[in-house]
């Protein structure tokens, strides 16, 4: 496990610096001028070439990405031009934010989903198999924005359940931030339920037709006992490496959820950032959300092999 992890460990390094080239390629390919975006459609070319040239933007390409990858491994990932913040702690504020969204979902979806999957698998072609089956998949093709308006509309602006937004008051507790984080993670709880269900169930299902499964029935022991300790045990890896591939898009694929609930997360940062093209928030944004996904495979990997111990031992 430990030579896995190491060798993981450089695959990952690896990765992160052709990320970062590609990152900061397509950064400096975005349409637009940071100059005249700070400027305005107003200020005059000898203005807005004035200002690039006091930002280092009219530099050679490759001197730039050495100075910039140089500055960001050290912790120097400069300022916003637009919003004249430190990027890091601009960064690192709103990814807490997106982190928050995702663990409420995943609080609400994982056991859900896990426990649909489970119930599906043993019981093949009933009531809850077609259930989830159906229903699942129905969850996992309808997008975000829509199921995020009609429950917006249902919950918030029609019953006055939930709050309309998901930003609690300054200065609320976290019982308070979760309560307005429902009704944005309820989408994402639809989206996510249909591959963590599906997933769960089709390990589910080649634990039943294993023979240790129909021995355990033939023992008398109690049907508790063999779900829990021979499915659930069995089929949790599949899951959890699920769980945890999907965590890495729960943070970076937030920008319609969050776009559309007004959420200060790294999505919504990514996007405006984008727009206005404010080039060292995109690339501070890109690259984190890309070390997080990583992170999030290696944990998935490292979950499945403590969960499994035959994956440890082939791959001495």
């Amino acid at each position: 496990m430990r030579h896995f992890v190491l060798q993981r460990l450089l695959q990952m390094v690896v990765t992160l610096a052709i990320v970062a080239i590609l990152v900061f390629a397509f950064s400096e390919l975005l349409p637009g001028d940071i100059g005249r975006a700070m400027l305005g459609r107003f200020a005059t070319p000898d203005q807005v070439l004035r200002l690039n040239h006091e930002l280092g933007a009219d530099r050679p390409l490759v001197e730039r990405f050495v100075d910039w990858a140089t500055h960001f491994a050290a912790g120097d990932w400069g300022t916003s031009q637009l919003l004249d913040t430190p990027v890091q702690s601009l960064v690192v504020d709103r990814l807490a934010n997106s982190l928050l969204l995702s663990v409420v979902a995943l609080i609400v979806v994982v056991p859900l989903s896990i426990l649909a999957g489970l119930m599906a698998g043993v019981n093949e072609n009933g009531l809850v198999d077609r259930f989830v089956t159906v229903v699942g998949l129905s969850m996992t093709v309808i997008p975000e924005f829509v199921s995020g308006v009609v429950l917006l509309v249902i919950f918030a602006v029609a019953l006055h359940i939930l709050p309309v937004t998901a930003q609690a008051p300054q200065g609320s507790g976290l019982g308070t931030r979760i309560e307005y984080l429902i009704l944005p993670s309820l989408p994402l709880v639809f989206e996510l339920f249909g591959y963590i269900a599906r997933m769960a169930r089709a390990t589910t299902l080649a634990v039943v037709e294993a023979p240790y499964y129909r021995t355990a029935i033939l023992k008398g022991l109690p049907r508790r006992r063999i779900l829990t300790h021979h499915v659930l045990r069995n089929s949790l890896p599949a899951s959890v490496t699920v769980v945890a591939a999907q965590f890495g898009y729960l943070v970076g694929g937030l920008v319609v959820v969050e776009r559309l609930f007004n959420y200060p997360g790294i999505g919504k940062l990514l996007l405006d950032s984008a727009v206005h093209h404010d080039i060292r928030v995109v690339e501070a944004c890109a690259l984190t959300l890309a070390v997080l996904i990583m992170v999030a495979n290696l944990v998935a990997d490292v979950s499945y092999g403590v969960l499994n111990p035959r994956v440890r031992y082939a791959g001495r």
